[in-house]
């Protein structure tokens, strides 16, 4: 003691180098040693565990929404080809019914052609016959006349 004396340090001062200061310096060493392997050791791998935990999670959660996009992207596709399907059946449908509709009338027009023709035929027919009916008793009575002048005479 008397060596640091000669420093000029004074017994009891702010550095007092006896045996404090060693026991200070192993209670600090054996503090963290027990510290590290209590508290710091655990808790790092406890963060460490959720750190990778995250990360997993997040990598999954990539890859989920890749596959979400994906298949949102296949399902528009499938919707836009189901409507371009649905709208050609629909035009397929209204030029089907367009061309029955054309044929149904074609067909009554010739139906009502043919009725009238017919009709038309059959009046030619009644004319003719009615002519012919009238010519006969025109004369009948042509000679009924002339019979009953002559029988006047």
């Amino acid at each position: 003691m008397t060596s640091l004396l000669l420093f000029g340090a004074t017994e009891g001062g702010l550095f007092d180098f006896d045996a404090t200061l060693p026991l200070m310096a192993v209670q600090v060493v054996l503090l963290t040693f027990i510290l590290n392997a209590l508290f710091f050791k655990p808790v790092g791998r406890v963060v460490e565990e959720r750190e990778g935990y995250v990360l997993t999670s997040r990598a999954e959660a990539k890859k989920k929404l890749a596959e979400v996009e994906k298949l949102e992207e296949d399902l528009r596709e499938q919707l836009k080809e189901a409507r371009q399907a649905s709208q050609k059946l629909i035009n397929d449908a209204e030029q089907d019914s367009d061309k029955l509709y054309r044929e149904a009338l074609a067909l009554a027009n010739s139906e009502a052609n043919a009725s009238r023709e017919e009709a038309r035929r059959e009046i030619d027919s009644q004319k003719e016959s009615a002519l012919n009916q009238l010519k006969a008793d025109a004369e009948k009575l042509g000679d009924l006349i002339v019979e009953r002048l002559l029988a006047a005479q």
